[in-house]
């Protein structure tokens, strides 16, 4: 979330000595505060909407990393998520990983030298509980556990996460340009793209370099670079918002104690760009004929749409947008058809 010269390397590298002067792209957005107010308001109004999801769905107006990626694992999916908006259960992964970048974005507001391993871990408990009163539903990972047995463990978790942090990057020498940060750049075709970026760090000669930090383990080599998807994406966005070429992409993998690191160049935006151009006519197709096809993988096993998915005996809901067939540009009214 591209051919990889990625690379494992220790705290610090290129940038780590920014001091955060200047800033890599408007703050057109609020940092995790306000992502997770506005989570918790979209799981409120679906959950309103129930049966009346026809009243709500709107066609897709712009493309982040992680619906790029779902369109590319499955277009039944993507539906799913973006038109169809059908709830989903919390995943106790995920939310460890929110809870992790909520401390680590926090740990920054303390002065550089109180960054401290045992000062992040004490900082796990308050975000956990802001974790909570923003997004009630995280509760009910833990609704079979009133002892809190599991619920200390997974605490313990995050814990050792956090501290792993510390054996990679050195907080005492950064000083972020921008945390959270929720960027968007509208490319020449129209395209809206828009994500959040865990952290750009800004060197005093003014190159950028673009973290972001991952709770799960480091890809296999071959896997690398589908791992660098996301991160040219956010490069692309910061270049067609400055004008400049971030000098380095680098992601923390905190499940594996890995960094691997990524130096675009000019060729590598106008390819991915050329990408996610193909990937949204791709997606515009399949939203005015209705045509989403499920792609079976092994990441099947995982999805909360089971019931919904004609690969496993169930049926989409009725599509909520006008559709139109193939080749034809007069719009009608009807549902996807299955396979």
């Amino acid at each position: 979330m591209e051919s990889s010269s990625a690379e494992a390397t220790g705290s610090g590298g290129e940038g780590s000595g920014a001091d955060g002067a200047g800033s890599a792209g408007p703050v057109v957005g609020t940092a995790l505060d306000a992502v997770l107010e506005t989570a918790a308001a979209t799981a409120a109004a679906v959950a309103d909407a129930g049966t009346e999801r026809t009243a709500v769905a709107v066609a897709p107006a712009s493309l982040s990393p992680s619906r790029a990626g779902d369109f590319m694992q499955c277009p039944l999916l993507y539906r799913f998520r973006v038109i169809d908006r059908l709830p989903e259960k919390p995943s106790a992964a995920a939310t460890k990983g929110t809870l992790v970048h909520a401390v680590l974005e926090r740990l920054f507001d303390a002065p550089a030298a109180e960054r401290t391993p045992p000062r992040a871990k004490s900082l796990v408990p308050g975000q956990w509980d802001r974790l909570r009163a923003s997004r009630p539903e995280v509760v009910e990972l833990f609704a079979d556990d009133p002892e809190g047995v599991r619920l200390a463990g997974w605490l313990t978790e995050a814990e050792q996460l956090v501290e792993r942090w510390f054996t990679l990057e050195d907080p005492t020498r950064l000083e972020p340009a921008e945390r959270e940060l929720f960027v968007e750049a509208e490319l020449d075709s129209g395209l809206r793209l828009r994500g959040i970026i865990d952290r750009i760090d800004v060197a005093p000669t003014g190159e950028v370099r673009i973290v972001d930090y991952k709770t799960g383990k480091a890809p296999r080599p071959e896997y690398a670079e589908g791992a660098l998807f996301q991160m040219k994406f956010y490069a692309l966005v910061v270049w067609r918002l400055k004008n400049v070429i971030p000098r380095r992409l680098q992601l923390v993998y905190l499940g594996s104690g890995d960094v691997l690191t990524y130096d675009p160049v000019l060729a590598d935006l106008e390819r991915v760009e050329r990408k996610l151009l193909a990937l949204w006519e791709a997606i515009r197709l399949a939203t005015e004929t209705g045509d989403w096809r499920p792609r079976p993988t092994k990441l099947c096993g995982w999805c909360d749409h089971q019931e919904h998915c004609p690969e496993f005996g169930g049926t989409p809901p009725p599509y909520p947008l006008p559709v139109r067939a193939a080749g034809s540009g007069g719009p009608a009214q009807g549902r996807m058809a299955a396979g």
